[in-house]
C-alpha cells in the first residue's frame, strides 16, 4: 500500500460568512504546490461554529457541497470538511469528503457539545463512517467525538483493523487546547492508528482558537504540529511504520 500525502488547512474563519471564506480558501488551496492525496479544513468550514442553522444550512446539493466536490476534482485528491446540512427537516453537522471522481462520502457528528447547545439545535449521528482511500481504511469524525474514546474504538479481526487513520476536524477553542492534544494522542496510541487533526485559528464568535493541528503516529509520535499560525500543514504517512507498529506491538489483538 503506498503512502499517504495530506494537507491541512489551519485557517482562520470569518463568523457565519459563506462568501469570504470560500474565497479565501480558494487562495489557499491555490498556494499547494506539490500533490496531495488529502486536504482538510476545520469543522463547519465555510461558517464556523455557529449555532443558527436555520439561517446557514445547506442541502447536500448546495454550494458548499458542490464547492467541495468541485475542488476534489480540480486538485485531483479528497477534500474533507464538516458543512451545515439540512435533510428531512433536521440538522446535521456533517462531515463532507468528497473524492477525485466526484462521489461522496459523510459522517454524521455523534457527539454534540451540550456546552454551546449544539444538542438543542442538530441531530446526532447513529454510527460511525469508515471511507477506503488508495489503499487505506479512514475513520471520519468531528470535534468533540474526540472525547469519547467508545465511538472510535479500533477493532482487529484476524489482523484486519477496522481502520488505518483518524481524520477529526474541528473548531476546538484555545482555553481546552491541553486537552485537545492529550486525547488526540491517546486516540493514536489505544488505536494503533494516525491521528489526523486540523483545528482553526483566530476569534469567532468571542472565542479564540489556537490551531493546534497535527499528526500523530500510532505510537503516539507528534510527527506535525502547528499553533495559532494560519498556515499549510503537509506530510505523509508512512504505510511501513503503521505495519510494524502492530506487527510488534499487537496490543488490539488482545480485546
Amino acid at each position: 500500500m503506498q503512502n499517504l500525502k495530506v494537507t491541512l488547512m489551519q485557517a482562520h474563519q470569518e463568523w457565519e460568512d459563506k462568501k469570504a471564506n470560500l474565497a479565501h480558501f480558494d487562495e489557499m488551496l491555490d498556494q499547494i504546490k506539490a500533490p496531495t492525496d488529502i486536504v482538510l479544513f476545520p469543522e463547519m468550514f465555510h461558517t464556523g461554529f455557529s449555532m443558527n442553522p436555520e439561517k446557514l444550512a445547506e442541502s447536500m446539493d448546495g454550494e458548499a457541497v458542490t464547492w467541495i466536490k468541485s475542488k476534489a476534482k480540480t486538485h485531483n485528491c479528497g477534500i474533507g470538511a464538516s458543512v451545515i446540512i439540512k435533510e428531512d427537516e433536521k440538522y446535521f453537522n456533517r462531515f463532507t469528503f468528497a473524492f477525485p471522481d466526484g462521489t461522496i462520502a459523510h459522517y454524521d457528528k455523534r457527539k454534540l457539545f451540550g456546552l454551546a447547545e449544539e444538542d438543542k439545535h442538530y441531530t446526532p449521528g447513529k454510527e460511525n463512517t469508515i471511507i477506503e482511500y488508495k489503499g487505506w481504511k479512514i475513520l471520519l469524525q468531528v470535534c468533540y467525538d474526540l472525547r469519547f474514546p467508545e465511538v472510535c474504538r479500533n477493532k482487529v479481526v484476524n489482523s484486519n483493523y477496522d481502520y488505518d487513520i483518524m481524520i477529526n476536524v474541528a473548531n476546538w477553542p484555545e482555553k481546552r487546547k491541553n486537552h485537545w492534544k492529550s486525547l488526540l494522542q491517546a486516540r493514536a496510541i489505544e488505536n494503533q492508528a494516525y491521528v489526523v487533526a486540523v483545528n482553526r485559528v483566530g476569534e469567532g464568535n468571542k472565542l479564540n482558537y489556537s490551531g493546534d493541528s497535527c499528526i500523530i503516529s500510532p505510537l503516539g509520535d507528534i510527527e506535525q504540529h502547528e499553533a495559532y499560525d494560519e498556515i499549510i500543514i503537509n506530510d505523509e504517512l508512512e504505510y511501513e511504520t503503521l505495519s510494524e507498529v502492530r506487527k510488534k506491538m499487537p496490543f488490539l489483538k488482545d480485546q
